[in-house]
C-alpha cells in the first residue's frame, strides 16, 4: 500500500473518532470529506467530485462506496478492505445502494452523522441521502466531529507541514528570483510550482494567486496574464504541499520605487503579524488572534483597508480550497492548543488609491507558543 502514515497511527485515528461518536451520541458516522478519509485511512484521490461515501461505525467496523475507477485507487492507497463500486448508469442514485450496505452493518434505527459541509455531498446528492434513508436511521449533523480531532497533528503530519514550509520558503525564493519589470506572470507561477514540485511537493489544494498593477488588490486567483510594469506591484499568495499537508504563504511584491503608502502598510502588516503569531499560544482563541490583527491596523488607521478574517487552519486539504477549518474572526471560541497549524495573513487593499500590502506565513503552535515554518524575512520585497 502506498499510505504515508504507519497503519497503526491509522488505527489510533479511527479510535480517536469512534470515541468521538459515542461522546455524541452517535452510532456512525457517514464520511464525505476526502480529507477525513484520508486522515482516517490514507484513501488518496479526486474521485470525491463524484459520489463516495465512507462509513466508520462506533464498533470501528468501516466500509467505502465509490466508483470503479478509484477501486484501485483505494486498494492502493488505504487501509480499506471492504470496497463496493456504484455502477454509472442513468437515473443511479447510489444512497439506494449505501442504505443496503448500511443495513448489511446493523445500522439500521441507528443515530448516524453525516459530513454535510463537504464538496463531494452537493445539495442534489444530499437530498437523495436523505430521501433514500428516510425512515431507516436518524441522520444528525456532525460536520466538525473529525475535524476537531485533524487539529492537532501527530509528529509525522507536524513534519509534513515543516516540509510543507520549506517548500514554500523554496516558491518565495523562485518568485523573488524571477520578478522584475517586463517579466511575464505565467513565468513568475511556473517557476513556483516548478520549486515545489522538483523538492517532492504536491498540487496544493487550490490554484496560486498573483495580481499586479489594480489586480494586486485581489486575494482570488482569476485567468489571465500581464507583463509587469517598470514601477508596479504583485501579490502573491501560495502554499508548500507535502503529502496533502499546507503551509500558505502571502506577500506583495514592489517592482520599481514604493509609494510612501506602500512602506506604511508594509509596516503595520508586519507589526500585525508579529502581534498575531505572539498571540498564536497555547489557552488562547482564535478570537484573540483576530483581535491582535484588528487592533494593530486599526490603529494604523487601517479599518476600512482590512478584512474581516485573518487566517485559517494548515492541514491535509484536497480541492478546491487550502483553508482548513477554523478560521480566525471575530468571537471565534475555537481554543488554541499544541501541534495545532496556521496560516496568518494581513492584507490591506486600499481601494481608493489602487495600493496593496500583504504579508502572510504559517506556524505549528508549540507548548511555548508558537514557531513559523518559514526561513523568509519579513521585510519588504523591492525589486
Amino acid at each position: 500500500m502506498a499510505i504515508h502514515f504507519s497503519v497503526e497511527e491509522l488505527a489510533q485515528r479511527r479510535d480517536k473518532a469512534c470515541r468521538a461518536m459515542a461522546e455524541n451520541d452517535l452510532d456512525g458516522m457517514l464520511i464525505f470529506l476526502q480529507e477525513s478519509m484520508y486522515w482516517l485511512t490514507g484513501y488518496d484521490t479526486f474521485g470525491f467530485c463524484f459520489y463516495q461515501c465512507f462509513y466508520l461505525g462506533a464498533d470501528g467496523k468501516f466500509f467505502l462506496l465509490t466508483r470503479a475507477p478509484d477501486l484501485r485507487q483505494a486498494q492502493h492507497t488505504s487501509v480499506i478492505e471492504d470496497i463496493h463500486i456504484w455502477v454509472d448508469r442513468e437515473g443511479v442514485n447510489p444512497s439506494e445502494q449505501l442504505r443496503d450496505l448500511l443495513d448489511s452493518y446493523g445500522a439500521k434505527g441507528k443515530r448516524l452523522g453525516v459530513e454535510y459541509e463537504a464538496t463531494g455531498l452537493t445539495a442534489q446528492r444530499g437530498k437523495q441521502l436523505e430521501a433514500a434513508l428516510d425512515g431507516f436511521a436518524t441522520l444528525i449533523e456532525a460536520n466538525n466531529l473529525i475535524g476537531r480531532l485533524r487539529m492537532s497533528k501527530s509528529p509525522a503530519e507536524v513534519a509534513f507541514v515543516r516540509r510543507a514550509g520549506e517548500l514554500a520558503d523554496d516558491a518565495y525564493d523562485a518568485a523573488v528570483k524571477t520578478t522584475a519589470a517586463g517579466v511575464d506572470e505565467g513565468l513568475i507561477l511556473s517557476r513556483m510550482q516548478g520549486a515545489i514540485f522538483e523538492g517532492g511537493g504536491d498540487y496544493a489544494g487550490n490554484e496560486f494567486i498573483i495580481g499586479s498593477e489594480r489586480d494586486a488588490l485581489l486575494c482570488r486567483y482569476k485567468a489571465g496574464r500581464r507583463v509587469l510594469s517598470e514601477k508596479d506591484q504583485m501579490t502573491l499568495e501560495w502554499a508548500g504541499a507535502y503529502r496533502h499537508y499546507h503551509a500558505a504563504m502571502m506577500n506583495t511584491f514592489i517592482i520599481g520605487e514604493p509609494e510612501p503608502e506602500h512602506v506604511a502598510m508594509h509596516a503595520a502588516a508586519k507589526e500585525a503579524l508579529l502581534a498575531c503569531e505572539a498571540a498564536l499560544k497555547p489557552g488562547n482563541r482564535m478570537d484573540d488572534v483576530f483581535q491582535a490583527h484588528a487592533r494593530v491596523l486599526d490603529a494604523h488607521g487601517l479599518r476600512s483597508h482590512r478584512l474581516n478574517a485573518c487566517g485559517y487552519g494548515m492541514g491535509a486539504r484536497y480541492t478546491p480550497c487550502w483553508m482548513d477549518w477554523p478560521m480566525f474572526y471575530e468571537g471565534n471560541p475555537v481554543e488554541l492548543a499544541p501541534d495545532m497549524s496556521f496560516f496568518i495573513h494581513i492584507i490591506i487593499m486600499n481601494s481608493e488609491k489602487g495600493l496593496a500590502m500583504c504579508l502572510g506565513r504559517s506556524s505549528i503552535v508549540t507548548a511555548s507558543g508558537s514557531e513559523t515554518v518559514s526561513r523568509a524575512p519579513l521585510d519588504m520585497v523591492v525589486l
